[in-house]
């Protein structure tokens, strides 16, 4: 049995939607963080990534799935289920992530910084 995802994996506050950097779409890194300790229901996931809606978070997960990091099982019997697990592919991304992590919180502030910048310069143009 796997350990429960904590519901505080992702800080609120944490401005993960402004990462410059990603694989796949906004929500993928952080599904596949979810996925490092092992199998996990859709309802699992949902628990840390609980501002994710479920049409978004499934369109991630087939999404994962179809670029071969994310394998889908259907375990069958009178509790059928599915789970998402990633692939040896899926895993490789797992080191990148942590290496974007470091980089983001080195440079966040900059890139905060940047956008809104630009943002007050849309706004004055």
């Amino acid at each position: 049995m796997t350990k429960p995802l904590d519901p505080e994996m992702f800080d609120p506050v944490c401005p993960t939607g402004l990462m410059p950097i990603r694989v796949g779409d906004k929500w993928a890194g952080m599904i596949v963080q979810c996925l490092e300790g092992g199998p996990r229901r859709f309802s699992e996931l949902r628990i840390p990534l609980r501002t994710v809606t479920p049409k978004v978070l499934t369109q991630s997960l087939r999404s994962l799935e179809r670029d071969g990091f994310v394998v889908r099982t259907v375990r069958a019997g009178p509790a059928r289920y599915v789970q998402y697990e990633l692939t040896s592919l899926g895993r490789s991304l797992l080191e990148l992530l942590d290496s974007v992590h470091a980089w983001a919180e080195l440079h966040m502030e900059e890139v905060i910084e940047a956008r809104e910048a630009a943002s007050r310069s849309d706004r004055a143009g």
